[in-house]
């Protein structure tokens, strides 16, 4: 019952902050959101990593073709689901210093945005999954079309037709999965598990998936939608794509690939994870590259997503760990970075480093919430981003020593291009447009304080987060050799 009330709550919330008016919209759609984030507190902490999906609902939907809202929640969905409810309300308060037209929808579709996510990382049947996956990617389509920059309407249009050509693929192969389990048929999860499919249908199968989740991440080379929309997007909208929308395409990965086409994963996988680690390198040269602040950090996530997707692909235990752990803090990071990216075009009206400089000098708190985030995202030893990177790599390496070398360089690559970032923004001789720049306000520190906090926490017990998912992905592993 909790894990429906955490789908249903924002919507709710959503419906009723379409009927207010004024600042109390802001503040009911905070509340709202923070009492989803006390609702999944109270499960991580009750969660028992050595038991099933927990939290579990299933009633028959469409009986008669074998289609039932069945939710539930395991050790791979938790942490997407604590990072789903983490984000929100810290996006939400993000916003407090600014003004958005017709603010009821807006903050509306952020709370719709928020439960089909959720919906994602609970769904334990195909169809429900794929319903909650679409409609995840209404709210953040109308949120950037409406609230976006001046090349708005051009690039979502580009964003809706990477993501529709990537759900056909998806919705085709999964109704051939529900016709090929026996008898009445149905799109439990379960049963697409157990399915025993040739080597031939598993092959067709995986790119069809693969594709569609590819997309939404993106890897190389279905990425060309990506920098544009998190530059043209409003700020809130770009840290709902990088921060947990793109994990969609990750956990997929885990629980759609991995386990329904194993087969085909270990035909094609070794080609998949070559993209994705092309994509490493390809996002890391070009993010050097960048002079626009918001630029460099979208191809910074292109990156490290292609990072995630390789060590999923490896099929090791620490490259499946590696991952998760890095879904949730990068995150954390880059919702963190995408703010702060605001927070100085806010005062200067710009976001290119070459007219930037100096800044630190009157933000000594922006300064040190900005190297902590940048330290976290460069993975360094006792910062949250080093344990998802370390087990990551470890994982690509045991796959393929070459593959796992060629990865390594996001350790070097990543520090060249973020380093250069916070050199050219914070530090040197102050600029006309920086001359004036104000340090935070009150409600920018409750955003970036939670965030630092995470950082650490997470970098100096990770134990608390990886001892949640190994069982559950100990067991996908297992269920691969059918």
């Amino acid at each position: 019952m909790l894990t429906l009330i955490l789908i249903l709550l924002p919507l709710v919330a959503g419906l009723v902050v379409l009927g207010l008016q004024g600042r109390v919209i802001k503040r009911v759609a905070l509340l709202a959101a923070l009492i989803e984030l006390a609702l999944a507190v109270y499960i991580f902490y009750a969660f028992r990593p050595d038991a099933s999906s927990q939290f579990s609902l299933r009633y028959d939907w469409i009986g008669s073709l074998g289609i039932s809202f069945s939710i539930g929640i395991d050790g791979i969905s938790l942490l997407l689901v604590v990072l789903s409810t983490l984000l929100v309300p810290l996006i939400i308060l993000s916003t407090f210093n600014h003004s958005y037209r017709n603010p009821s929808v807006f903050y509306a579709l952020i709370l719709a945005m928020q439960s089909a996510l959720v919906g994602v990382f609970t769904a334990k049947d195909a169809f429900l999954f794929y319903l909650f996956f679409e409609a995840a990617l209404i709210p953040v389509y109308f949120i950037a079309a409406l609230w976006g920059g001046e090349n708005r309407i051009r690039v979502t249009f580009k964003f809706f037709i990477y993501t529709f050509f990537g759900s056909i693929f998806m919705f085709l192969g999964l109704v051939y999965l529900y016709f090929q389990t026996p008898g009445g048929h149905t799109s439990d999860l379960a049963a697409f598990y157990a399915l025993q499919l040739s080597a031939e249908q598993q092959n067709y199968l995986f790119w069809a998936l693969f594709v569609a989740f590819a997309i939404k991440m993106p890897v190389f080379p279905f990425h060309t939608w990506q920098p544009d929309t998190y530059v043209e997007s409003p700020t809130p909208a770009t840290m709902l794509l990088a921060g947990i929308m793109l994990k969609m395409g990750t956990y997929g990965l885990i629980r759609i690939v991995l386990p329904i086409v194993p087969l085909g994963v270990e035909r094609w996988g070794t080609t998949a994870l070559v993209l994705s680690v092309i994509g490493i390198v390809y996002g890391s040269i070009i993010a050097i590259q960048q002079r626009d602040m918001k630029r460099l950090i979208a191809y910074s996530s292109f990156a490290h997503v292609g990072l995630m997707a390789a060590g999923i692909l490896s099929q090791t235990l620490d490259g499946l760990q590696g991952s998760l752990i890095q879904m949730l803090t990068h995150g954390i990071n880059v919702v963190g970075l995408f703010f702060i990216v605001d927070i100085i075009f806010s005062r200067t009206n710009s976001r290119e480093l070459d007219r930037l400089g100096g800044i630190t000098q009157n933000t000594p708190n922006l300064t040190v919430y900005f190297i902590i985030l940048m330290l976290g995202s460069v993975a360094l030893p006792l910062t949250n981003g080093f344990v998802g990177e370390f087990l990551l790599l470890r994982g690509v390496y045991e796959y393929n020593t070459w593959l796992g070398a060629v990865a390594g360089l996001t350790i070097i690559l990543s520090a060249v291009y973020l380093l250069r970032m916070v050199q050219k923004s914070m530090f040197g001789v102050r600029t006309a447009l920086t001359e004036h720049v104000t340090d935070l306000n009150l409600s920018e520190k409750l955003v970036l304080l939670p965030l630092a906090i995470m950082v650490f926490a997470i970098g100096l017990n990770p134990n608390a987060f990886l001892r949640l998912t190994e069982p559950a992905v100990a067991q996908l592993l297992q269920s691969m050799v059918k």
